[in-house]
């Protein structure tokens, strides 16, 4: 949480404290002015600033909830790009302005002192409301980039409460700061913070389809470091460098970078340069105006009354300077008719207002389609309200009017076929289908939890056009699948039973070289059972458990099962103290055979270990992290990919019959891998995976990734759904 507060942080200490500076100097000058029955209208000003920087987050953060999740990313991705372009310019803005600030906000105050209320509040509120606008943009885009709001927003609110304790400090003269300093060191980090924000942008857009190069890598490290790592996190938190990042991202991060940076390099060179020393009638001339000075002076002049004090600010003169005597404010002009206006009507007005406009664009926002029905889900009344649609693509706003949370099918009533679905739709809650409409019959199929399918009335939709469907899966379809694969795996708990019990009797006899040998032969054989996510329950952690999370580590007493042994073996361990690892490996694994015919194995998780069974490959054993020293992850990934092409064998006919191009592109992905797994191995060896080349890791990283993003598909095309 705290490396995505820090740009956060930032952005509202350097906001907060340029916004505060302007509200010092404001306050200051009316209270010098002798003009204090004016503040109300300065902080009326303020308080608008502030109403319409919250509202315009707000209008942000509904706006892109109520989008696509493709609009969603180009939205994003478009602001981000806006809201570096803000903060260049606000850095750029502060580095030239610092010095003369005061005096331009002083000049202001004074012309709209003669022109009346009304100027008074605009001045104020133009002088905040682009900081408050900045800030919320910016805070917006750094929450969405981090994907979570608690930090950013913790973040912001530090970065705002110090911000008003510094500028209290600087309006009381109790602190000095260098504040070209401040906002100079700032502006730099911002800098690079904003680089990052950029390259976010960038692939919002990238995956928004506003941009091309989505899938054109630049590089990709995912597989090379730890992602939960204390300082991946914060380098993804504060700089926004990703494991993975396009071409356009790099390019787009190190060209502002080198641009922006330099310039702001060479600007900050030209400030500090010294100007050359002035001629005489140019010095008498410039002694005569006032001095701006850089940071506020420590504590009150000696003698100044607690009121002075008050309305000193941070750019105050030298002390020996004299002070402006105070103008007298101009009487009131009365009304000559009607009652006085109460006080709180334009404090509330210029809330409310902000507050409404950003609620009816919400609001419009979010209003349904021109001519989106709102559609029924419940046992008495689905699809209540559905008439035949037009063809093309449809929006449905499905309400569930029941009182148990429901899923709802789009179907076509003669096959079954499903063309779109919600999960979970909540008692009372409206969601929005998208489905593509064509030529045919449709129903809504209304699925109750713990209640009875209910299938509404059909409709007919005339016209062409090709709408893709899904045909559903029940229960009957993976049971044959499910027992060929259930056979499949009770065949080879026999075979590793025996290969664990050779293994064991390596060990006994003393035969180290024959027990490595076993070794892989019995791992190769377990990991092609696919036994990933709790496939085998409590017996997988005792046969194939890691170290990781353990006190001891691989010392730990816990430590049990193939890769014990595996550390034993390749760590110059003597045959007697593997011994007893062995048996109790070889128990293990005939207890696994006699428990699995009795195990609960889903036939709705048969689809999920085509995908699991590789994702777990790629996260373990192309990352080298559960290898013990063997140097054979490799080995293990090829028995990996072995179960995944068994469970594909089985689910062959019912993946076929909803997509058959789908299993055409997964085994060419397949034939891919194997080849790159098959060069790797040599004879009895294999190639440990931090001895390959990176380009050629990187390669096996990219097909696996590929294969599982082709694999992705499959669960949902088998998932079981309840027919009436």
């Amino acid at each position: 949480m705290w490396d995505d507060a820090f740009p956060s942080f930032l952005i509202g200490l350097r906001e907060g404290l340029e916004a505060g500076l302007i509200v010092s100097i404001l306050v200051a000058t009316l209270v010098r002015a002798g003009a204090k029955s004016r503040l109300p209208q300065v902080w009326t000003g303020v308080l608008a600033a502030i109403a319409m920087s919250l509202s315009f987050g707000a209008v942000l953060t509904f706006t892109a909830a109520s989008l696509s999740a493709t609009a969603q990313e180009a939205f994003g991705g478009t602001l981000s790009v806006i809201a570096v372009a803000f903060v260049t310019a606000m850095v750029f803005w502060m580095r030239r302005s610092a010095r003369s600030l005061s005096g331009e906000i002083k000049e202001k105050v004074t012309g709209a002192l003669a022109m009346g209320a009304g100027m008074l509040i605009v001045t104020s509120f133009l002088a905040v409301g682009r900081e408050g606008l900045e800030t919320a943009l910016f805070l917006w885009t750094t929450a969405r980039a981090a994907g979570e709001s608690v930090g950013p927003m913790i973040g912001a609110g530090i970065g705002l409460v110090i911000a008003a304790g510094l500028c209290w400090g600087l309006y009381r003269r109790v602190l000095k700061i260098n504040l070209t300093k401040f906002f100079t060191a700032t502006g730099a980090v911002l800098i690079v913070i904003a680089a990052g924000v950029l390259g976010y942008g960038l692939r919002d857009l990238q995956e928004g389809g506003v941009l091309p190069g989505k899938t054109a890598f630049a590089f990709d490290l995912s597989q090379s470091i730890d992602p939960s790592a204390w300082y991946t996190t914060l380098v993804q938190g504060v700089f926004n460098l990703m494991p993975a990042m396009t071409w356009l991202q790099v390019v787009g991060y190190a060209a502002y970078l080198a641009v922006v940076m330099t310039l702001f390099v060479r600007g900050v060179r030209t400030v500090a340069k010294p100007a050359p020393a002035p001629r005489a009638t140019e010095a008498k001339a410039a002694a005569a105006q006032p001095v701006e000075a850089e940071s506020a002076e420590v504590g009150p002049a000696e003698g100044e009354s607690a009121e002075e004090q008050a309305a000193s600010t941070p750019e105050s003169t030298p002390e020996s300077q004299p002070e402006p005597e105070p103008q007298k404010e101009a009487a009131p002009v009365a009304a000559a008719t009607g009652r006085k206006r109460p006080a709180w009507v334009l404090p509330v007005a210029v809330v409310a207002v902000p507050a409404v406009v950003a609620g009816g664009i919400v609001a419009f926002g979010k209003s349904k389609p021109a001519g989106a029905p709102t559609i029924a889900v419940s046992e008495k009344e689905c699809g209540k309200g559905f008439t035949a649609p037009k063809t093309g693509r449809q929006t449905f706003q499905m309400q569930n009017t029941g009182d148990k949370t429901s899923e709802v099918y789009l179907v076509d009533p003669t096959s079954n076929a499903v063309y779109g679905e919600i999960e979970g739709l909540a008692p009372g809650t409206t969601r929005d289908l998208v489905a593509t409409v064509a030529g045919g019959s449709y129903a809504w199929r209304c699925v109750p939890t713990g209640g009875k399918a209910v299938t509404s009335a059909a409709v007919r939709v005339s016209g062409g056009g090709g709408a893709k469907a899904v045909v559903p899966v029940s229960e009957e379809d993976l049971a044959g699948p499910l027992r060929a694969y259930k056979k499949y795996v009770d065949a080879g708990l026999a075979t590793l039973t025996d290969q664990t019990q050779r293994l064991s009797d390596d060990l006994a006899g003393g035969d180290l070289d024959a027990a490595r040998a076993d070794w892989l032969t019995a791992h190769r054989t377990y990991s092609s059972l696919g036994a990933a996510y709790g496939t085998f329950q409590d017996f997988d952690k005792k046969i194939n458990g890691r170290a990781d999370g353990l006190p001891g580590g691989v010392h730990d007493k816990d430590f049990s099962g193939f890769h014990r042994i595996e550390y034993g073996l390749w760590h110059g361990a003597p045959a007697d103290e593997l011994t007893g690892p062995a048996e109790q490996l070889h128990g293990e694994v005939m207890g696994l055979r006699k428990a699995f015919p009795t195990q609960d194995f889903a036939p709705g998780d048969l689809p999920l270990r085509t995908h699991e069974i590789l994702e777990n490959t790629l996260q373990f054993e192309l990352t080298g992290d559960t290898d013990e020293g063997s140097g054979s992850n490799l080995a293990t990934a090829d028995a990996n990919l072995t179960g995944t092409r068994e469970l594909l064998d089985v689910l062959r006919p019912l993946i076929a019959k909803r997509d058959p191009q789908l299993l055409t592109t997964i085994d060419d992905d397949i034939a891919r891998l194997q080849k790159m797994l098959d060069a790797a191995h040599h004879g009895d060896a294999w190639t440990p995976v931090e001895k390959l080349d990176a380009a050629t890791r990187q390669r096996l990283n990219g097909v696996t990734g590929q294969l599982l993003e082709h694999l992705a598909p499959v669960p949902d095309l088998l998932e079981i759904r309840k027919s009436a």
